[in-house]
């Protein structure tokens, strides 16, 4: 029998921390090597277990969740990060895949759901949870038809929230002037002047 896949467990609640460990006890093809509260420690123990997986909460309370991502991709690159989050967050979900999660679940999973989950994660799937993004395969096809890439849809779509450049470089986890930099790429493929006018025309796409 082969060793069981090694899961690191990232939280600030401890119940969340118990909870999974609980629930992954009864998978003998699983174990929980460790755990961290913050960013800044799961981004250490991550480089001292070399985890096969990375449970990681979506909010934490140093690091945006895209921020924690990205380092956790650059110490242990093997790792596979699923997104662990009580909250449907679309703008952080999408963070946090577009820094290179491999996931996302809700908390309130069923155990066998998790496991499930887990191990389509360790075959190479993206496993994002349906509730998150209900509307997300019509929304796909608009964005294939107005030829924006992910990154320009989310900085537009915060942009019509209202959010100004340094607010949603701050949601995002992006650099200011890369915020502005796809702001400006979005305007130009949907052929508009000024933001107004591109929230506009991507709420008529069927975008917004």
């Amino acid at each position: 029998m082969p060793p069981p896949v090694t899961v690191l467990v990232v939280d600030d609640h401890p119940v969340v921390r118990d909870g999974v460990s609980l629930l992954l006890r009864h998978d003998p093809a699983m174990t929980v090597v460790g755990s961290a509260e913050t960013g800044r420690s799961a981004i250490r123990r991550a480089g001292e277990l070399e985890p096969a997986l990375i449970l990681l909460d979506l909010r934490l309370p140093d690091m945006l969740a895209p921020e924690v991502v990205a380092e956790l991709r650059r110490v242990h690159p093997a790792g596979r990060i699923v997104v662990f989050t009580a909250h449907g967050d679309h703008q952080g979900v999408r963070a946090a895949l577009d820094s290179g999660a491999h996931g996302c679940l809700l908390k309130d999973v069923a155990g066998t759901d998790l496991v499930a989950a887990l191990r389509q994660v360790l075959k190479g799937e993206r496993v994002v949870d349906p509730r998150i993004f209900p509307d997300d395969g019509q929304r796909s096809d608009a964005l294939a038809r107005s030829g924006l890439t992910r990154r320009e849809y989310e900085v537009l779509r915060l942009a019509a929230q209202g959010q100004t450049n340094p607010e949603i470089a701050e949601s995002t986890g992006l650099a200011r002037n890369t915020v502005k930099t796809y702001l400006q790429s979005a305007l130009h493929k949907l052929g508009a002047r000024n933001r107004v006018e591109a929230i506009g025309k991507a709420s008529e796409a069927g975008l917004l």
